[in-house]
């Protein structure tokens, strides 16, 4: 993808950033299927996705991302903060030649994510039970920048950037609750990480909000019992269970099913059928 190509320009004098493994680029993709001509756009768009990740994976202690070793790991965390802040300088250096509407679009974005990174933080200090709480965090910290993403992109083809915004956050907090969702429903071998991890992070996702909701006193008080505790395999059993007994991953499925929905009739004037093919991935995720 020719943005991965200027990113790689951007910062090829950092032999540090060369160890960087990279992801789908969605951000980027989606930029440039809504104007083929944004390709600088879209690299920066990723690259401050990118340092949002160095900086991310510093404060999770992570010791890979995407299957090879964290900048952290490998160069320590002083080394992944500052070239994280290396490559978010770059990023709106670049950003001001887009103009002023454009550069504040994304720069709120980046506001909105660097918030949701704390109230993740805050949210997992104890339990959390405040639906509203939590899926204004996911906005902020998921889909802040792939709605900015959308908008940019919109604005510098001339279309109706409030509707691109739409699509952009729809899918972007649709994506986050399936990935709720495999937490929960996937194993270890396929998720690179032991199943209900969030939950041990410390992290009430949509499901387990649902889930105690549903529940009866002891139960309540048996889930809260679990929280943050490495879970034995009848334990984890018994959260699947409860969770299929009272129907959390069908409702949570179909709350993202329909804000995919919603996304893909905001810009449905505009027939990009690679938007709507997106859109559909986002929930066909096996799980």
């Amino acid at each position: 993808m020719r943005y991965f190509e200027i990113m790689d320009n951007m910062f090829e004098k950092f032999e540090e950033y060369k160890d960087i493994q990279k992801g789908k680029g969605i951000r980027g993709k989606l930029i440039t299927i809504i104007n083929p001509e944004a390709d600088k756009l879209a690299a920066v768009v990723e690259s401050i996705h990118l340092a949002s990740l160095l900086h991310d994976d510093v404060i999770d202690e992570a010791d890979s991302r995407r299957g090879v070793q964290s900048i952290n790991s490998k160069y320590g965390d002083f080394t992944a903060v500052m070239l994280g802040d290396i490559v978010y300088s770059k990023a709106f250096y670049e950003l001001i030649d887009f103009g002023k509407e454009i550069a504040k679009t994304v720069s709120n974005a980046v506001f909105l994510l660097s918030q949701g990174e704390l109230e993740d933080v805050k949210l997992s200090k104890e339990i959390n039970l405040d639906k509203q709480k939590y899926m204004d965090m996911i906005y902020k910290k998921t889909a802040s920048l792939i709605e900015a993403s959308c908008k940019a992109a919109a604005i510098s083809a001339g279309f109706d950037s409030d509707k691109f915004a739409l699509y952009g956050k729809n899918i972007g907090i649709a994506f986050q609750i399936i990935d709720d969702l495999l937490d929960i429903t996937q194993d270890e071998q396929t998720l690179g990480k032991p199943a209900m991890h969030d939950f041990y992070e410390g992290k009430t996702t949509l499901p387990y909000i649902y889930l105690f909701e549903s529940l009866n006193g002891s139960d309540k008080e048996k889930l809260r019992s679990l929280y943050k505790k490495k879970l034995s395999k009848e334990e984890t059993e018994w959260i699947r269970d409860k969770m299929k007994e009272n129907g959390i991953i069908q409702k949570c499925y179909a709350e993202s099913k329909k804000l995919v929905e919603e996304a893909k009739e905001a810009i449905k004037e505009y027939n990009i059928a690679a938007l709507d093919v997106i859109a559909n991935k986002v929930v066909e995720r096996e799980f």
